[in-house]
């Protein structure tokens, strides 16, 4: 039954689904399409809301530019406005019913692989149209009970190559170069993937230049050095501890080259893991 207690022009609200970074979600109907929609809103209150706007028209024009069943999907974007500026924001997005990598059960390393294939296919994706996710992380990967993906919150994306001009991303997550404020290309999203993947692995983060406050005081070399994923549990395989650790390599140019590459290294593993049929019904999803 919808929530009599909120009224959303155009649309028509069943439930609340959730809220962060002063959106609020909601399970609903756009009236125009009869859609079933996610409809994150924003009502402008503060001056710091502009960051906010900016990230959610960034996410609806990105997503308006890829096509991937791995990447939510984005409909619609509707701006309220009084006296010349905008005062409510509302993103119409594809409904998907699932929980956050950062919130399901503990993964099998089987599991795990298939996870991140379709990861790094979505993102691959991304890249070949020009754009970079930078903010990969569990909380922004969504798992469906048929343990399909959807990657969402494509709010800090941008152009490869891109400069920004302030610091963007998740602490635990963030590359180098993000921190540096330097050019950002396809091996930041590496940088995140890894970091999500040595979590989801061992439930312990890797290092970033942006440390834990217990951290702070500790030289950069020392804040680096960790154990691989393989010596912290035995049997996660070498192979797949090394794609880690590559991918969170300092440098950028030292991170393997492409999404491709960690695909066709993750297929790998997920024959020696399921046999042929998975790894080969799995590459016709790219």
């Amino acid at each position: 039954m919808a929530n009599p207690m909120i009224d959303i022009e155009g649309f028509t609200v069943i439930k609340r689904l959730g809220a962060g970074a002063r959106t609020t979600i909601y399970l609903a109907t756009d009236e125009a399409t009869k859609q079933t929609v996610a409809l994150k809103r924003l009502v402008f209150e503060y001056p710091e809301d502009t960051r906010i706007i900016e990230q959610i028209e960034t996410e609806y024009r990105v997503a308006r530019q890829i096509d991937h069943p791995y990447i939510r999907k984005c409909h619609k974007i509707v701006r309220k406005r009084k006296l010349l500026r905008t005062k409510e924001l509302l993103l119409a997005m594809e409904m998907f019913d699932g929980v956050s990598l950062e919130e399901s059960p503990s993964l099998s390393l089987g599991d795990c692989l298939l996870l991140f294939r379709m990861v790094a296919t979505a993102l691959n994706a991304m890249h070949q149209k020009g754009f970079i996710h930078c903010d990969i992380k569990p909380n922004n990967i969504l798992i469906g009970k048929d343990s399909t993906i959807k990657i969402i919150d494509l709010g800090q994306s941008c152009r490869i190559g891109t400069v920004k001009t302030r610091i963007q991303g998740t602490p635990d997550y963030i590359a180098p170069e993000q921190v540096r404020r330097e050019h950002l290309n396809h091996r930041t999203d590496i940088f995140n993937l890894g970091a999500t993947m040595y979590w989801a692995l061992t439930g312990k983060n890797v290092p970033t230049l942006i440390p834990p406050k217990t951290n702070l005081g500790l030289p950069l070399s020392q804040q680096r050095k960790f154990k691989t994923p393989h010596e912290i549990y035995r049997r996660i395989p070498r192979e797949m501890s090394a794609i880690v650790m590559e991918c969170v390599r300092e440098k950028a140019t030292d991170r393997p080259a492409s999404m491709a590459e960690i695909i066709a290294r993750l297929d790998v593993l997920i024959r020696k893991v399921f046999g042929n049929k998975v790894a080969g019904d799995g590459a016709r999803n790219d």
